[in-house]
């Protein structure tokens, strides 16, 4: 049994447009015809695997961490519409690093590597399997409202009270929140600042109240993430790169996923967002009130990337 875990979802049931549309291309995973006389399948081995895969999934959600949010429930949407029966749990990420060695969940979409998930991956690495990455300019950031004097971390140091003295920080579990203590706030003498540990939603709501009340703000962030495009907003810059360089965003399943999964594993090894791509995903799912949850949001996001399920199929080979 895993730790208490901070929200619960029980996914949705099966969203009709997009099914119907999914079953016009025929991307049905387990779909496969069989030859009444010799039993075999017509469509060939790589569809006959889909069938060798386990059909329950359990997705950790990492909290807080929004490009996960965004391409847990982009899967839980495809996983759904092909026959698979998802339940996804959102926690701290050394939650479900913890869960998914012990087995708990089956798979995680957001582990940032080399750097910020590096311990995660010295305690669980042989416990787990990394299935690939699907992005490859992750990075850690301090930012700051784009008016403000300091240009660099070397600057913030010497202009702290132009900040109110305090850097805003996310979870204590967090990657980014070990990395900054640990790392910059030694690295540039920021110890005199106060440095709040307390949640990535906390984050943004002095981050939205600091940039509309035209005050100073300084906060841990990182990309991608929609802030950027939200808040007039701009990284400080880092000299001495102690939040390292740019990362890659990995998905890590359990020891035995491969064998458990042999098709979802090609399909999750060929899976990868640009820019836009992901941008215009976390714009919809957490910057318009247009849609009523994060399903909705997918739904119409995979409407307005019809081919987005068969390209990533025809990647995979299946």
């Amino acid at each position: 049994m895993i730790p208490a875990r901070t929200t619960a979802r029980t996914t949705r049931t099966r969203r009709g447009a997009v099914v119907a549309a999914l079953l016009a291309l025929g991307l049905g995973l387990s779909a496969c015809a069989s030859d009444t006389d010799t039993g075999e399948t017509e469509t060939g081995d790589e569809s006959a695997a889909a069938s060798e895969d386990e059909t329950e999934v359990s997705i950790g959600i990492p909290s807080g961490w929004d490009e996960g949010i965004a391409v847990s429930h982009l899967w839980t949407a495809i996983l759904e519409d092909e026959g698979y029966t998802v339940d996804s749990q959102t926690a701290d990420v050394g939650v479900i690093y913890t869960g998914l060695a012990g087995g708990d969940f089956d798979v995680t979409f957001d582990v940032w590597l080399p750097y910020t998930h590096a311990s995660y991956l010295e305690e669980y690495g042989e416990e787990v399997t990394d299935l690939g990455h699907w992005y490859d300019d992750a990075k850690l950031t301090i930012a700051v409202n784009e008016d403000s004097p300091a240009q660099s971390l070397e600057d913030l140091a010497g202009m702290a009270d132009e900040y109110g003295n305090k850097l805003v920080g996310i979870e204590a579990g967090a990657g980014l929140t070990q990395i900054t203590q640990d790392e910059v706030i030694p690295t540039y003498g920021l110890e005199g600042m106060d440095y709040s540990i307390s949640s990535t939603p906390a984050m943004l709501a002095e981050l939205k109240g600091a940039t509309d009340a035209g005050e100073n703000v300084a906060v841990t962030l990182w990309r991608p993430h929609w802030a950027y495009d939200e808040f007039p907003i701009r990284d400080l810059e880092d000299p001495e790169g102690a939040l390292g360089d740019a990362e890659e965003i990995h998905v890590w399943g359990t020891s035995d996923f491969e064998e458990r999964y042999p098709t979802l594993t090609k399909l999750i090894g060929a899976f990868e967002l640009d820019d836009e791509q992901l941008f215009s995903l976390e714009n919809m799912m957490f910057n318009s009130d247009e849609y009523a949850d994060e399903q909705a949001a997918v739904d119409a996001w995979l409407e307005e990337n019809p081919t987005f399920v068969d390209d990533l199929k025809e990647a995979a080979g299946v």
